[in-house]
């Protein structure tokens, strides 16, 4: 297995590798990848929003792309396949005091098996300013048979600062068990804990595919929004999805003006409706 770039996995694909020559792909994946991309939003003074810092490193390619309303928006696009075995990524961004920014991704990250024995780590790490905005839409993760990855976001929230944060794992490639995956997610709210949830599948999760977690299905995700305005006017909890078989989400409020929607699926395309229904209830 050999890390591509666009060529060979597509436009902006995160983890596309595939297997070369006839002794395996182990003894031919490349040492593990160290990398952190950074990225500043700030006002720039007429009315529009400037990117001081936007930094790529390894894999992690930023692009600025063609944004709406006031808000800056940037891509995430794959340079190489990423993450791998023994990997250590970052993302670091910073959307500075009265700043918007809309921060995407190009494309599913496919967590691939590495060479090193270790697990992949990959960081988010987002600060979020006063009277500012962040809205972190990547595509989903999919963890892909034999892969390890441990995955943290951490958010820091000024008390007027605005969030929609979105995450989405995909457990398997179609007629396959997982990789072993762990996510922790943690929010503080001017300097308070908000949020602090970690969830772990695959080999070695006890109860991961059970009634009580998944019920048999492969998708799951969290949406996560926090306004000031919840303050005024809180929302009440709400169950989505008709079918459980079909998928189900809940939408429920939290100890600050914030709601979180937690969602499981069968695949990547219901989850993703349940989450668009959840964002336009917490819209309002």
């Amino acid at each position: 297995m050999s890390r591509s770039g666009p060529a060979d996995g597509g436009p902006g694909v995160v983890g596309v590798a595939r297997p070369v020559g006839p002794a395996g792909p182990a003894s031919l994946r490349p040492a593990a990848v160290r990398a952190t991309a950074r990225l500043v939003a700030a006002p720039d003074g007429r009315g529009g929003i400037a990117l001081p810092v936007l930094r790529s490193d390894g894999p992690l390619a930023l692009r600025r792309v063609r944004a709406r309303g006031r808000e800056a928006a940037v891509c995430l696009v794959g340079a190489m396949s990423a993450p791998l075995g023994g990997d250590r990524l970052a993302i670091d961004a910073t959307v500075e005091p009265g700043a918007a920014l809309r921060l995407t991704s190009a494309a599913a990250t496919v967590v691939l098996p590495g060479r090193d024995a270790g697990p992949a780590t990959y960081d988010v790490r987002l600060t979020v300013g006063e009277g500012a905005e962040l809205r972190w839409l990547p595509e989903p993760l999919i963890s892909v048979q034999g892969s390890d990855l441990l995955l943290t976001t951490r958010v820091d929230l000024a008390p007027t600062a605005r969030l929609v944060l979105r995450e989405e794992q995909v457990l398997g490639r179609t007629g396959e068990h997982p990789g072993r995956l762990t996510t922790r997610l943690t929010v503080r709210r001017a300097g308070r804990l908000l949020l602090d949830q970690e969830t772990a599948y695959g080999p070695g999760a006890p109860g991961w595919d059970g009634p009580a977690v998944l019920a048999g299905h492969r998708a799951a995700g969290q949406l996560l929004v926090t306004d000031p305005a919840f303050e005024e006017r809180p929302l009440d909890v709400r169950v989505l999805g008709r079918c459980p078989s079909e998928g189900e989400a809940v939408l429920a409020p939290l100890a600050g003006p914030a709601v979180l929607a937690t969602a499981v699926a069968p695949d990547a395309l219901r989850l993703r409706r349940l989450l668009d229904a959840a964002a336009e209830l917490a819209a309002g």
